[in-house]
């Protein structure tokens, strides 16, 4: 059975950070592509960062360009954002994906297999 199971949310103040951790079991963690989405209530849910199984190549939506970097451990099965300069607007549920059909590239969220139960992400005045 795969499991991701997000950690590390929380409430901040803006201008500080915060780290979300995923960690994952029941897949084949080396071949997989991981990333992480957001989602505030009633929207879609939003592409925020993506990582190669290698670690080699990552991709990031325009907002967190600059201010989050993902990085993963493939000999602990984890996968880690590390977000600086929080802003009011990165508030929202933050969602740990994995695409384990050795593709990377695509931003959409049909095109991962498996979900995390998401970690809630505030970011107050």
């Amino acid at each position: 059975q795969v499991q991701l199971v997000e950690s590390g949310g929380g409430l901040v103040q803006t201008g500080g950070s915060l780290v979300l951790s995923c960690a994952a079991s029941g897949l084949s963690f080396t071949t997989a592509s991981m990333a992480w989405f957001r989602q505030d209530p009633g929207k879609e849910r939003q592409f925020v960062a993506a990582i190669s199984w290698s670690g080699r190549t990552t991709d990031y939506s325009d907002s967190a360009r600059g201010r989050f970097t993902l990085s993963r451990d493939n000999a602990k099965n984890t996968a880690t954002l590390q977000m600086n300069s929080l802003k009011l607007e990165d508030t929202a549920v933050y969602y740990c994906a994995a695409d384990t059909t050795r593709h990377f590239g695509d931003r959409l969220p049909a095109s991962f297999d498996y979900w995390g139960q998401g970690t809630q992400v505030t970011v107050s005045s």
